[in-house]
């Protein structure tokens, strides 16, 4: 297989069912281009998933591209829900590749090994390229990238900059870039009261009016009007569940769960005591368990995304918007400990049915990763 051909190599990987958290022999396919192109390969494995390090040059300035081979199940493989074709036989009809894993990421990952495959033709690197490939992006991610950049600090090999390549293109390949990514808290309620009879509340403590009026207290106002870079931060209820079958009695307890995605005003540490304090205004027995996602995180505009943004233009004729939205990415990680941000397909299709990439986006992704490589390593 040819390595510059990004259409070959993400078909290959496609083939591969690397539903989290199996590999299915993803990383080998990878590992095998990238080894043809003299990249040193370290394969890594922590807990149950199969993670990829590659690098070529041994130093600065050092590139790194950050992506995963681990996709989403298929979803329905019959009735109105069915797909076109094998979501894992990496079929190319009308000009377009279909498979689980087109967009996000496989066929990231196929246009940026094209793109080394193009910028190593001239020869050795000036400083150095490397990959960051995980398995466990579409789960947990728990065993992946953190430990992965955990590893390269202990090495001494943190890149100076890591493109992670998700699929950010909104309606057209380059019209958006993202430099950072809001935080995410999940947060689970519990408020206490004193069960009783209905007709008889003063012999009872309802703990369903105490969270409710707590949770109003919650999205009374909004955190914030927004940033510079990052939208208002938002609180969304997401389940309020008291599981009381009678119509006669007032339950013992009341649970509610919530989320809030936040900018860089704030951190999970300050809107968990910000939650706390509201509860213990309204409820005198509650129970609070908070789960952070990520912090919100940002690389601000400066000669690094200045590079990115110019051979993104130079290539698609316009610059792309620099964007924070959206749901997490594995780039959270890699923030704490250098300059990331995130470009790569459109992503309509991602985790649908009939997941499918333009093969002409295929090589014209193929063709701005170069330009990045050429700008970043000039």
């Amino acid at each position: 297989m040819n390595p510059a051909d990004p259409v070959a190599l993400a078909a290959a990987l496609i083939r591969r069912p690397s539903v989290t958290p199996l590999d299915a022999g993803a990383q080998d396919v990878l590992a095998e281009a990238l080894a043809g192109l003299g990249f040193a390969v370290t394969r890594l494995r922590f807990g149950e998933i199969d993670n990829l390090y590659a690098r070529i040059g041994a130093g600065a300035p050092h590139f790194a591209f950050a992506g995963h081979t681990d996709v989403v199940p298929p979803g329905s493989g019959a009735g109105a829900g069915a797909w076109s074709f094998d979501p894992f036989g990496a079929v190319v009809q009308d000009g377009r590749l279909y498979g689980r894993g087109a967009v996000d990421m496989k066929g990231g990952i196929a246009a940026f090994v094209a793109a080394c495959a193009d910028h190593l033709a001239a020869g050795p690197p000036r400083g150095s390229i490397s990959l960051l490939i995980t398995g466990d992006e579409e789960g947990v991610a728990k065993d992946g990238t953190a430990p992965l950049m955990a590893w390269l600090a202990e090495r001494g090999e943190i890149p100076d900059f890591c493109l992670v390549g998700e699929p950010t293109s909104r309606a057209r390949l380059g019209d958006a870039v993202k430099i950072g990514r809001r935080g995410s808290l999940n947060a689970t309620i519990t408020v206490f009261g004193t069960q009783g009879h209905v007709a008889y509340p003063d012999r009872a403590d309802n703990p369903a009016h105490r969270l409710t009026r707590a949770l109003a207290a919650l999205i009374a106002a909004p955190l914030d009007a927004g940033t510079p870079h990052f939208q208002p931060s938002s609180l969304q209820i997401t389940s309020i569940d008291i599981g009381n079958p009678a119509t006669n009695v007032i339950p013992a307890e009341a649970t509610a769960r919530l989320n809030i995605r936040f900018n860089d005003r704030h951190t999970g540490a300050t809107l968990a005591a910000w939650l706390r304090a509201t509860l213990a205004q309204h409820a005198e027995r509650f129970e609070i368990a908070t789960a952070l996602s990520g912090e919100a995180f940002l690389t601000a505009p400066g000669p690094d995304v200045d590079r990115l943004v110019a051979a993104i233009a130079a290539e698609c004729g316009a610059p792309p918007a620099l964007e924070t939205g959206g749901g997490t990415s594995d780039a959270r990680f890699i923030a704490r400990y250098c300059p990331v941000a995130e470009f790569g397909l459109v992503g309509d299709t991602m985790h649908q049915v009939d997941e499918r990439v333009a093969i002409a986006d295929l090589w014209r992704l193929k063709a701005i990763y170069a330009r990045i490589l050429a700008d970043f390593l000039a």
